[in-house]
């Protein structure tokens, strides 16, 4: 880690209680795109010993909901604890800075620790990958891998046009070579962060270390030894392919994502083979990236910083492999909504290992690690999130009763053809959407599933269970300040 002395100094003149003892360190991992049917939540198929070993030391939030699923919007909000309607950041392009009612004086999580005389480091994709810089403000030094693309984090495209094996006319949807990890930014990323872990000096101040991975984000792309962890012809297909008939088409949408690299049709449905294969790529990127935050964990062994540090792992939103035949987010649905999320304490053994069913939002993430950390004085004032971090003590009681998802249709358009904006609401059994016309503000359509009998969201129960509906359309009007229909 390369910081001056003077730096040390000038961080430390500002804070107080700089190299207070009785803070924890607070380990950040984000990963991108990884939905919640994995590893420790449920999914046999993926391979993902280290995040097991995480949740084995922490509680899982088994009910976490982002609020918008797509990247900018989902990170402009936990980062600044701020709504998506508040923070205004809706689309792949606005900065957070710009749109928030606070304008400048907005303070995001990390900055919030950094003004509490924390050591402040982004390393990889936090908040989202736009333009030179994520936010330097939040931090303490300049941010690192947070630039960049998606399409170009693959061998292909670092691979000299005369060296190539085979002319794409896009980035390839997959890949797998005999490469270390390293060939990829989250390789990188992970070698960085376990160096700063490593080599962090005993008489510093506590670290806010914030590392953002690449993956399982598309393109689906991990050396070849992850791929073969698996074998192809045991990738499970998705239970359901294709959307109940009661579903309204303008919950789903055309999968422009996924179409968008080499080697998906442009249109059309995606042959049986192909499905397999592209869920196998994705089983692959998830166990790369747990690989990563295993060398992470084994940083903090090896440095006798265990004990003292809090990790946080979590999704900026989940991701669909097929199932309705969606591929991709920006949904409302279950599967997009959804999010890994643990919190490991060494402090709070009553915690370890356990599961928490109580609904949670990202948007919670601030006041609560904040309250883990010792930090809740001087929260900003305007947060939306609750405060969680007592589920840590007893995970059984319920401490909200909804959580809140939205997103436009359709989305990957330019803001003037979007049509509609679908706001959605889980409770404990079930999930309720409703669609409103952008141009008019009326309801288009509505949906109900009833996660009791029906996980998947098939049956849409809207228009026969009219109690329920009535009851979660008032809760939805009454949350986005919408006029009740």
């Amino acid at each position: 880690m390369i910081r001056t002395p003077l730096l040390w100094l000038f961080t430390c003149f500002l804070a107080t209680n700089c190299f207070a003892n009785d803070r924890p360190n607070v380990l950040l991992i984000v990963a991108d795109d990884l939905n919640c049917a994995i590893g420790p939540y449920g999914d046999p198929t993926a391979i993902t010993p280290h995040l097991d070993s995480l949740a084995a030391r922490g509680l899982t939030f088994d009910r976490a909901y982002c609020q918008q699923a797509v990247c900018n919007p989902s990170r402009s909000s936990f980062l600044t604890g701020l709504r998506p309607n508040t923070v205004g950041v809706d689309d792949l392009r606005k900065s957070f800075r710009e749109t928030a009612p606070s304008g400048k004086t907005l303070t995001t999580l990390p900055e919030h620790f950094k003004n509490h005389g924390y050591f402040c480091q982004d390393i990889g994709k936090i908040f989202h990958n736009m333009g030179d810089t994520q936010d330097r403000r939040s931090w303490s030094i300049d941010e690192v891998f947070h630039q960049g693309t998606h399409a170009a984090d693959t061998v292909y495209s670092n691979t000299p046009p005369p060296l190539r094996r085979h002319k794409l006319k896009k980035a390839p949807v997959t890949e797998s070579h005999a490469v270390p990890d390293f060939a990829y930014r989250d390789g990188q990323i992970a070698n960085l962060a376990s160096s700063v872990i490593e080599s962090y000096p005993e008489d510093a101040p506590p670290f806010f270390l914030a590392v953002g991975f690449w993956r399982p984000h598309l393109p689906f792309v991990a050396p070849e030894r992850y791929w073969d962890l698996y074998d192809p012809e045991q990738i499970p297909l998705p239970v359901v392919n294709k959307p109940g008939e009661s579903i309204p088409d303008i919950a789903l949408h055309p999968s422009r994502e996924v179409r968008g690299y080499d080697g998906v049709s442009n249109e059309g449905p995606v042959s049986e083979l192909q499905i397999r294969h592209l869920r196998h790529g994705y089983y692959a990127s998830i166990s790369f990236l747990d690989a990563q935050v295993g060398k992470m964990l084994t940083a903090l062994d090896r440095s006798g910083l265990r004990d003292s540090t809090v990790v946080v792992f979590l999704s900026d939103h989940g991701f669909h492999l097929g199932e309705k035949a969606l591929w991709g987010k920006t949904s409302n649905f279950e599967l997009d909504a959804r999010v890994p999320f643990i919190a490991a304490d060494p402090r709070r053994e009553a915690s370890h290992g356990q599961r928490t069913p109580s609904l949670t939002e990202l948007v919670d993430l601030f006041p609560t690690l904040a309250s883990i950390a010792g930090l809740s004085d001087g929260l900003p004032g305007n947060l939306e999130g609750m405060d969680v971090s007592q589920l840590l003590n007893d995970p059984d009681q319920e401490l909200k009763r909804a959580a809140f998802t939205q997103h436009q249709h359709p989305f990957y358009q330019p803001r003037e053809r979007w049509t509609a904006w679908g706001y959605s609401v889980r409770t404990r059994h079930h999930r309720y959407t409703q669609w409103r016309s952008i141009a008019e503000g009326k309801l288009i359509a509505e949906e109900l599933y009833d996660h009791r009998s029906d996980p998947h969201e098939i049956d849409n129960e809207a228009s026969n269970n009219q109690p329920i509906t009535q009851r979660l359309r008032k809760i939805v009007a009454e949350h986005f300040g919408l006029p009740t229909p």
